[in-house]
C-alpha cells in the first residue's frame, strides 16, 4: 500500500519535471530563431547563421524525441502502478490474513475485507476507530510490550507476536501478528501496519496454557491477592457472628475470582492459588474482632492436600474460629478420603460448611455424607422468597432439616428487607448479603459494621 502511493508520487513528480525541461529547451530554441530572423543579434557570417539555426532545430527535435520517450515511460509506469494496485487490492480482498494499519494514536486507517470473517466487523466499521474496538486494553498493553521488545531487537519489523483479539460476539480470537513501524516520512504519518492471521486451535491452546501459567505464577510471586470480608449476622439477635473471606485479584479486565481459580485449575495451579488466597485471608483476619469466625472457601481437592493441617496450625488464628466452606457444585468422587482428612481438624474445633447449597444436584448428597456444621443456602433460593410460597416451604424444610442433623442455616444473598423478614420468620439461623453488608477490603470499614436491631424486621415478618 505504501509502495503503491510512493510510485504514484514519483510518477507525478517525474512527469512534471520532464515537461518543465522540455518546455525550457523549446523556449530556448525558439528564442534563438526569433533573434536570428529579427536581426536583433548580428551574425558575422552565413555559416554561423546556419549553425545556430541547426542547433535550434536540433533542440526542438531532441525535445520532441524526449517528450515521446517520456510519455511512453509515464504510460508504462502508470500501467505497472495500476497492475500493482490491482494486485494489492486482490490480496486485500481475497487473503485470509487480515491486513491493517493504525496511526500513532492507535486508530485504524486501513482494514482489509478479512476483518469480516475473522472479527465480524466490516472494514468501514473499523477505519477511524481505536484498536480497542477489537482488543481488550490489558491484552493491547501486553501486545505493545511484545512489539516494543521485538523492535528493540531487530529494528522496525516484527513477526510472530501472539495476541488475543475480540470478535464482535465477544469470543476471543487468537492471532499471530506481523508488521512494522511506519515513520512519518512514509507519506501516511507515523503508525504501524501489518497482517494478522488466526492461530490453529492446538497452537492457541498451548499459548493459552502458557499465558495462564505465567499470570498465575506472577500473582503467586507478587503476593498481590487481596481479601474482602462480608459480615454474617445472627438473624434473631442482629449480632455479627462471622465473616466470609472473598479473594480479590488485580485485573483491568475486571475478571472475578471464579475466573482466576478456574484458569489456575486448567494448568494444575489451582491448589497453589487457593493456599495463596488462604494466606492472604488469614493475615487480614488479624484485624477482625476476636468474637467472629472466619469462613474460608476451599475446594475438596485442596482439603485433601497434606499441607493443609500444618498451614492452619501456623495460621495465628484459633482453629475454632475457622470455618471451611466447601463449594457445593464441585464434584466429589470419593467421600471417605475427604471425611478422613477433615476428621482430625474437626476434632480440634474446625467447622465445615457446605456453600451454595441448592444450586446443583449434589446438595443433599454432600450434606448427608459430610455432615457439615453450617449449610449455606444459595442466593437462588433466597431471591424473591417473600413472594413465593414454594420457596418459603422449601426454606422452612431446610431449616428444620438442619436442626435435625445438628447444623445451622445461613441464608446467602439477602438483598431486601422483605427477604430478611421472611428468612428470619422461617427459623434460619444467620444471613448475609448486600442488604446486610457489602464485601470490603478496607479494615476501616470493618469497624463500621454494627449489630443490626431487628425489631422492625420481626414486626414485618409477623405481618407476613
Amino acid at each position: 500500500m505504501v509502495q503503491q502511493r510512493r510510485g504514484l508520487i514519483l510518477s507525478f513528480v517525474g512527469g512534471h519535471l520532464l515537461i518543465t525541461i522540455l518546455c525550457v529547451q523549446i523556449a530556448f530554441a525558439l528564442a534563438i530563431a526569433v533573434l536570428l530572423v529579427s536581426g536583433i543579434v548580428a551574425v558575422v557570417s552565413p555559416t554561423a547563421t546556419v549553425i545556430l539555426i541547426c542547433f535550434a532545430g536540433s533542440l526542438i527535435l531532441l525535445a520532441g524525441f524526449s517528450a515521446l520517450r517520456g510519455i511512453r515511460g509515464l504510460h508504462a509506469e502508470r500501467s505497472r502502478t495500476s497492475a500493482a494496485s490491482e494486485l494489492i487490492d486482490t490480496v486485500a480482498v481475497t487473503s485470509r490474513e487480515w491486513l491493517w494499519a493504525v496511526d500513532k494514536e492507535g486508530k485504524f486507517t486501513f482494514s482489509s475485507q478479512a476483518s469480516m470473517a475473522l472479527l465480524g466487523y466490516h472494514p468501514s466499521e473499523l477505519v477511524g476507530m481505536p484498536c480497542q474496538k477489537v482488543i481488550d486494553p490489558e491484552e493491547l498493553a501486553n501486545a505493545r510490550h511484545l512489539v516494543a521488545d521485538a523492535i528493540d531487537n531487530v529494528g522496525q519489523d516484527w513477526s510472530g507476536v501472539v495476541a488475543i483479539c475480540r470478535h464482535r460476539n465477544g469470543a476471543p480470537v487468537w492471532m499471530e501478528v506481523s508488521g512494522r513501524a511506519r515513520t512519518a516520512s512514509a507519506g501516511l504519518g507515523a503508525g504501524f501496519e501489518g497482517t494478522s492471521r488466526p492461530l490453529a486451535a492446538q497452537s492457541a491452546r498451548e499459548f493459552l496454557k502458557q499465558r495462564i501459567t505465567e499470570r498465575v505464577e506472577e500473582t503467586l510471586r507478587g503476593r498481590v491477592i487481596l481479601t474482602a470480608f462480608q459480615p454474617i449476622y445472627e438473624l434473631t439477635t442482629g449480632k455479627i457472628v462471622g465473616v466470609e473471606a472473598l479473594a480479590r485479584f488485580p485485573s483491568v479486565e475486571g475478571k472475578g475470582p471464579e475466573h482466576w481459580f478456574n484458569e489456575a485449575n486448567t494448568v494444575g495451579l489451582g491448589g497453589e492459588l487457593e493456599f495463596a488466597a488462604l494466606e492472604s485471608a488469614l493475615e487480614a483476619a488479624a484485624k477482625l474482632p476476636a468474637d467472629v469466625y472466619l469462613a474460608l472457601n476451599l475446594s475438596p481437592e485442596t482439603c485433601l492436600d497434606p499441607r493443609l493441617p500444618g498451614f492452619l496450625k501456623q495460621a495465628g488464628l484459633p482453629i475454632d474460629r475457622i470455618v471451611l466452606e466447601l463449594t457445593e457444585n464441585l464434584a466429589v468422587d470419593e467421600y471417605a478420603p475427604l471425611v478422613a482428612a477433615l476428621a482430625s481438624l474437626r476434632r480440634r474445633g474446625l467447622r465445615i460448611a457446605i456453600d451454595d447449597a441448592g444450586s446443583g444436584f449434589a446438595s443433599m448428597r454432600h450434606i448427608l455424607r459430610l455432615r457439615p456444621d453450617i449449610v449455606k443456602l444459595d442466593r437462588s433460593l433466597i431471591a424473591g422468597i417473600d413472594d413465593d410460597q414454594g420457596q418459603q416451604a422449601l426454606g422452612a424444610a431446610m431449616a428444620e432439616f438442619a436442626k435435625q442433623i445438628g447444623a445451622k442455616i445461613v441464608a446467602e444473598g439477602i438483598e431486601t428487607e422483605a427477604e430478611l423478614s421472611v428468612v428470619t420468620k422461617l427459623g434460619m439461623h444467620a444471613g448475609q448479603g448486600y442488604f446486610l453488608g457489602r464485601p470490603t477490603i478496607l479494615p476501616a470499614e470493618w469497624g463500621t459494621w454494627n449489630n443490626r436491631p431487628l425489631n422492625d424486621t420481626d414486626e414485618t415478618a409477623d405481618a407476613l
